[in-house]
Parts: structure tokens; sequence; C-alpha cells
């Protein structure tokens, strides 16, 4: 088995931002040359999650609501009294959805759905420089 990888960085804002990551899986995929096999995606901190959903403004909102609704930003919280810090929730968010993806590649293609994108969400409550592996089994 031959593991091929690449890293995608860039620059987020926190609070919630939703980027779209499946077109720097896609070139990374691409270039690994496989035709069958997975794609592993992983971001990198505890405060930055990978899922795949419709990245599509309502969609984006709506998922941000959810987890408003589920995870407080304002809330007490631990993290925050033992740390002197902010962010407890950006931990809890990101614990919730988790750190990575694995999605199938055949024929040399990521096999997402019509409507379904690979998106890092960065919780933490500052702006970042984020890191996501990105590494292609066959």
């Amino acid at each position: 088995m031959g593991v091929h990888g690449g890293l995608l960085r860039l620059q987020t804002e926190g609070h919630g931002e939703v980027v779209d990551l499946t077109e720097g899986v896609r070139t990374v995929v691409e270039r690994s040359g496989v035709r069958s096999g997975v794609a592993a995606v992983f971001a990198v901190g505890a405060t930055v999650a990978v899922t795949t959903i419709e990245y599509e403004p309502g969609a984006v909102a709506d998922l941000g609501v959810l987890l408003e609704r589920l995870i407080p930003t304002a809330a007490d919280y631990e993290h925050n009294v033992r740390n002197h810090d902010t962010n407890a929730h950006a931990h809890l968010r990101a614990a919730l959805i988790g750190p990575s993806e694995s999605i199938p590649v055949l024929d040399g293609r990521l096999a997402l759905g019509t409507w379904q994108q690979i998106v890092l969400l960065d919780f933490d409550d500052r702006a970042r420089e984020r890191t996501v592996s990105v590494q292609v089994l066959d």
C-alpha cells in the first residue's frame, strides 16, 4: 500500500468560520495518481473540525445555529475558569464534530455526493493559521 500526502494551509477568522476544502483535497488526490483508495483529511488543532455538508449559505448558517444551541459560546465552562480562557465552546464543538473525514477515491476522484463538500470549521475565538493534512492511500 502506498501513501501520498499533501498539506493545505489556510488563514481563518475563527468564530465558527466554515471553509470549503474540497478543491484542495481534490488537487492532492489528483496529484497522487491513486485510482482506488481513500483520502484521509485531518485538521491539526484542538479547536477545529472537518466534516461534510452542502456548502451553501443556508446550510452553513443552520449548522452554526445548531452548534450555538447545543454548545453556547457564552456559558460557564470549567476550561475557561481554570485556564483564564474564553474558548471552551470551541474545544467542545471541535470534539463533537471531530478532526477528520475519510473519503473513498474511485476512478481517481473523490466519491462525494452531488451536494457534498468537505469543510473545515474553525471554532476558536480568534484568527488562526490552520493546517490540514491530506493522506491518500491506495
